[in-house]
């Protein structure tokens, strides 16, 4: 199911985990930075409103995105990138890009639904932001079945009930309204015969909440002095398959920005952080680990419909709110704060088993403090994750990359070791 550039060898396979569902689970040993998968997206789209221009939404940077590849395009370079002369929303970094995108993600369909949804009478104009781009993805996923059935057929399998989505009254009056937005176009809805299916509002729900479930963003440029924000979602279908944990084995890469000869610059790399056994569940942070008990659980029940019970959240859910506030004090306030505090190393240690899993603790245990200490990355306002860079055939690499800044570091075992010889 997933392989590495170097071998053909599965190194996970998928399982029913129970309370979990589908998971995915090394099928051999795995060690630490070993890629476990390289996945490409079958749908994109970007996370900006439709009806605001990318220069106007992105009046504080020096950039914008391209539409096909979503790498940056530089306001000072405007001669290697050009409009859509029609639309007028979206721009490409290159012809190439353009050519592509008219042949797939930006066919004359799509063109003439984003014109639509962008003139002032449009009832977009009165909508919030996230109606809007929920609209966008709906063009996608209807185009995807035009241009690329069997993506659209993956689409349709993965996890996202429908009926869950609808639950509330606003969810539901969402759903008929962006139903009915795209049953507007002049064009009329595409043709799903081939599918042996209508377009219906009972489809616009179930896409919505394939879209809910699976779709990974992928985020701006890190900057210390600002919040990230999500530059484009993106359907990777194995991807899909990886379960949260508040304190994870596993991390994901991208590197939308970088030049690649292939031309893939938007697949997504994952990497595990330690060692893990063949039969380990292999699992992702669906957000920075840095984030209270409390922030966790509101966002994980509200955008995936679930309340998390690993290992760290049994024991955060006996903290009181200001013990809470107290450790994120002590050891999230600062980058030389309690969790990077090297006198502590000696203790943190102890608190995970050799092959990296976490153990059985008291309610005393704080089971976070080992993985902050030396999976974190310490630079200012990042909160990353550290995973070491892909091992060699003899060894484990014994530098970290973080996942949201791209800093390298110096494994912190290697520095202690280090400082101990002196």
């Amino acid at each position: 199911m997933s392989e590495t550039a170097e071998s053909s060898a599965p190194l996970l396979k998928m399982v029913e985990l129970e309370g979990k569902g589908r998971a995915l689970v090394a099928s051999v040993p795995l060690r630490a930075g070993q890629v476990v998968l390289r996945d490409s997206p079958i749908l994109l789209y970007s996370a900006l409103p439709l009806l605001v221009a990318p220069h106007d939404a992105q009046q504080n940077h020096n950039f914008e995105y391209c539409s096909q590849c979503f790498r940056l395009v530089a306001k000072e370079q405007p001669s290697s990138s050009c409009r859509c002369p029609s639309c007028s929303l979206s721009i490409f970094c290159s012809q190439n890009c353009q050519s592509l995108a008219l042949s797939s993600s930006h066919t004359p369909w799509v063109c003439q639904a984003l014109k639509q949804f962008g003139e002032g009478s449009s009832p977009l104009l009165r909508c919030q932001p996230d109606i809007q781009v929920q609209a966008h993805f709906l063009v996608a996923a209807y185009n995807l079945a035009m241009f690329c059935p069997s993506s659209f057929q993956t689409l349709l399998s993965l996890q996202g009930d429908p009926s869950t989505f609808m639950s509330s009254p606003e969810a539901k009056d969402s759903v008929f309204f962006l139903h009915s937005l795209v049953l507007s176009l002049p064009s009329g809805p595409v043709n799903l015969s081939t599918f042996g299916l209508s377009f219906s509002v009972e489809l616009t729900a179930a896409l919505l909440a394939k879209d809910k479930l699976n779709a990974f963003g992928l985020m701006e440029p890190f900057a210390p002095d600002k919040e990230r924000s999500v530059r484009a979602y993106g359907i990777y279908p194995r991807a899909s398959f990886f379960n949260h944990d508040c304190l994870p084995n596993a991390c994901r890469f991208d590197y939308v920005d970088a030049a690649t000869a292939d031309g893939r610059n938007l697949d997504m790399t994952v990497r595990v952080i330690h060692d893990v056994p063949c039969g380990r569940e292999i699992s992702l942070s669906y957000f920075p680990v840095n984030l209270k008990y409390s922030e966790r659980q509101k966002r994980l029940k509200e955008d995936y419909g679930f309340t998390c019970d690993c290992d760290r959240c049994r024991v955060e859910a006996n903290w009181s709110d200001q013990e809470d506030e107290e450790l994120d004090e002590d050891n999230l306030g600062d980058n030389e704060g309690a969790a990077m505090d090297e006198d502590d190393d000696d203790d943190d240690e102890e608190m995970v088993a050799e092959d990296g899993g976490s153990v059985a603790q008291d309610e005393s245990y704080f089971p976070h403090a080992y993985f902050f200490l030396q999976y974190m990355c310490n630079k200012d306002n990042c909160w990353g994750t550290l995973a070491p860079l892909p091992p060699s055939d003899s060894s484990t690499s014994t530098v970290m990359e973080c996942n949201v800044c791209g800093s390298l570091h110096q494994s912190k075992e290697v520095l202690d070791g280090n400082v101990a010889e002196q």
